[in-house]
């Protein structure tokens, strides 16, 4: 690991603090406060993904704040970049992106290999046949949907599944969703807190699966064991 002596990292993104953690964790002087990984993290707070303090990024000087272009406002981003900080925003929407862009990241750290980013590359060195449809709930009060075009879905994709919805978070009504005949609905723990007595009832005898949000849309550390975690839960 390298820690980059004097170089501070603030993160927006909890994937990406995880990320940073693990490979420079000397560098990491503030996170969000929905970064929970890793569990002892030790940051200074700045809010929300969507609605960071700005200020207090600012505040903490950093040499690299990582946002992402989904789970972070461009307006915030530009407020950062505005004041003179250097901002790197990821966006990938496939399982090879993501390897890519944490590739990218590390080598901001200087420590463009470590140990963690080689066993996702090695554990994602794999792609079954498509064999089972799903639809994935990510909100409900409207339902939304994980639509195809999302780096969630590549996931499911590369496991063997596909998901019935088309875009990227379609709203969409059970009924609207049931005629397109899934195999199964997937309902993660995030960004909705589903479980088995809130999601299900409205899908009556459908096959349901539950599994862990952070292995199914986060991109950093938990690619190296996403593959098995998700396969267990989804069988």
């Amino acid at each position: 690991m390298s820690d980059r002596g004097g170089f501070r990292v603030v993160s927006l993104v909890p994937s990406l603090t995880e990320a940073v953690a693990a490979t420079a964790p000397g560098t990491l002087v503030g996170a969000t406060d929905w970064c929970t990984h890793p569990a002892d993290l030790d940051v200074a707070r700045v809010g929300g993904t969507k609605w960071p303090d700005v200020a207090k990024v600012i505040a903490l000087r950093p040499d690299l704040v990582l946002a992402n272009r989904e789970e972070n406002r461009e307006e915030d981003v530009e407020a950062l970049r505005a004041a003179g900080l250097r901002v790197h925003v990821t966006y990938p929407r496939t399982v090879a992106e993501a390897l890519d862009e944490l590739r990218d990241i590390c080598v901001l750290l200087d420590s463009p290999d470590p140990q963690w980013l080689r066993k996702a590359r090695a554990a994602w060195e794999f792609t079954p046949a498509v064999t089972r449809k799903v639809a994935v709930p990510i909100w409900r009060r409207p339902w939304m949907w994980l639509g195809d075009d999302t780096f969630a879905a590549d996931v499911l994709r590369r496991l063997g599944y596909s998901t019935v919805h088309s875009g990227r978070y379609p709203k969409k009504s059970v009924k609207e969703t049931i005629d397109l005949e899934p195999d199964i609905i997937v309902f993660p723990d995030e960004p909705y807190a589903f479980h088995p007595g809130d999601g299900p009832e409205a899908f009556g005898e459908f096959r349901s699966a539950f599994v862990s949000g952070r292995h199914l849309t986060w991109y950093g550390p938990s690619l190296t064991d996403a593959p098995t975690f998700l396969t267990d839960q989804l069988s």
